[in-house]
């Protein structure tokens, strides 16, 4: 259900109202429109630093960005469109294969280029993984030391089972393995 534009005027009189009524009043004469946007002086002011990029809605209800969320969500996003081109290919090439014992496999493992694109296969799953993983432990997990605690695990225990899937894969893929 959305405000009436009546509400909304009447949320931001009282609001400004409030700012008066906490920093002094107010240089605006008093028919001024609430919702114009006024100059702001060049440079800002020390804490706001050298640039505001917020909206004045943004400004007034004290909101702001964390400067962590898109990264993580541009990295999730690149992560889930690289595993498409991997995954297909790894059906296909498993597919293809004309049998699945131990020496078929084995083969096609020591070929260079599928080795390759099984790493990237490997380390995309598990970065991907990573970062869905996280941020559930960060939306359900309440307790800032509870939170530490799972997300150190959750990263050390991805970083191990990419690590263990590289090295296995370099393992047949070098002919270590027998």
């Amino acid at each position: 259900m959305t405000k009436s534009s009546g509400t909304i005027l009447d949320d931001a009189k009282r609001r400004a109202a409030t700012a008066e009524a906490q920093d002094g009043p107010s240089t605006k004469p008093p028919g001024a429109i609430l919702n114009a946007v006024e100059p702001r002086p060049r440079g800002g002011s020390a804490e706001e630093g050298s640039s505001n990029l917020r909206s004045p809605l943004a400004r007034v209800l004290g909101r702001g960005s964390a400067k962590e969320g898109v990264h993580h969500w541009w990295v999730q996003r690149l992560t889930s469109v690289a595993l498409v081109p991997l995954t297909i290919w790894f059906v296909v090439s498993m597919l293809s294969l004309p049998s699945f014992d131990h020496a078929t496999v084995m083969a096609w493992m020591g070929q260079l280029w599928t080795a390759v694109f099984l790493i990237l296969l490997v380390l995309t799953t598990a970065w991907h993984s990573q970062l869905g993983v996280r941020v559930v432990v960060e939306d359900y997990v309440h307790g800032s030391g509870m939170k530490s605690l799972v997300l150190a695990l959750v990263t050390f225990f991805h970083v191990v089972v990419a690590t263990a899937g590289v090295l296995a894969i370099l393992k047949v893929a070098l002919g270590g393995a027998a």
